[in-house]
């Protein structure tokens, strides 16, 4: 039995693939003007799954940038701090051996006295340097200083302890510096050696066996300086690592988000060929019929 297709019928088969054929047109034309393949996670659920998953890792990849541009700024502090304090204790040991001179006059040797005073509490300062508002060399000890502004000055921090920066998913750099270790705590300090240099040179006596311990303290913060570069030059190793997983990263949710230009363009084209043709054949099928004059 043959069924019976009446002009109604044809209307209602053209309405519908004339609406199909515009909607995928519509979304092939929101395609090409967001440049974007996955609209919502129905349009390709595990393609959804997989951008969700490389977005986390790109937001985990931006806080490790953050704390490898953190612990740059902590260890560009105390890299500065240590060259001063260097020079600082260079300039001490320089003005010890002027002083043990037996030919300079006592006010020369009053003035040598002041000068080592001022160092002293110019290296007392780098000592307390600080990076937002933190301690770069007092650990993890939250105190206003590293060292009491006494005589001498007494070690706040914690020994032992650090501040690191995740760099990685499997990675920490300390980012401070052991400030007990640099500078000395208690009688063997740098700032009780230089405090004993000027006491000596206030008393008449020969300062030059303080040499010896004025060179320990200058080694130590060398050793203080040179550990601070190894870390910057690991923060330097991260940063590149990093800037090369994010380009990696960003190349993969691209590929999975991101539609083509190319693509784009061919599929609109195609799209608006086939509307074209489904508008034609509609045309010829649903031709004028003695009933559409009667009406």
């Amino acid at each position: 039995m043959l069924n019976r297709v009446t002009t109604q019928m044809m209307a209602a088969s053209s309405q519908r693939s004339l609406q199909s054929a515009q909607a995928k047109l519509a979304d092939v034309q929101d395609r090409a003007l967001t440049l974007k393949n996955i609209k919502r996670p129905s349009d390709d659920p595990a393609g959804a799954a997989q951008a969700i998953a490389l977005r986390g890792q790109l937001h985990a990849a931006s806080q490790y940038g953050t704390n490898i541009s953190d612990g740059n700024g902590w260890l560009a502090a105390a890299d500065t701090a240590l060259g001063q304090a260097t020079n600082i204790l260079n300039r001490v040991r320089d003005l010890v051996v002027q002083a043990a001179n037996g030919t300079l006059s006592d006010s020369a040797r009053q003035a040598i006295a002041v000068e080592i005073e001022g160092l002293g509490e110019d290296l007392l300062t780098q000592a307390n340097t600080q990076y937002l508002g933190r301690n770069v060399f007092a650990g993890s000890a939250d105190t206003d200083s590293a060292f009491t502004n006494t005589v001498p000055p007494v070690f706040n921090g914690v020994s032992g302890s650090s501040v690191e920066r995740r760099v990685d998913a499997s990675r920490t750099v300390r980012v401070d510096s052991d400030g007990g270790a640099i500078f000395g705590t208690g009688a063997g300090s740098a700032f009780a050696v230089v405090g004993d240099v000027v006491t000596d040179i206030r008393a008449g006596i020969n300062p030059n066996g303080r040499l010896a311990a004025i060179g320990g303290r200058i080694q130590a913060v060398i050793d203080g300086r040179a550990d601070v570069g190894m870390r910057q030059t690991r923060l330097g190793q991260a940063q590149d690592s990093l800037e090369g997983m994010k380009a990696t990263l960003e190349t993969q949710r691209s590929r999975v988000e991101d539609l083509d230009l190319g693509r784009a363009v061919m599929d609109l084209k195609v799209q608006e060929t086939n509307y074209q043709v489904a508008l034609a054949v509609t045309a010829k099928v649903l031709q004028p019929t003695l009933m559409d004059f009667l009406r």
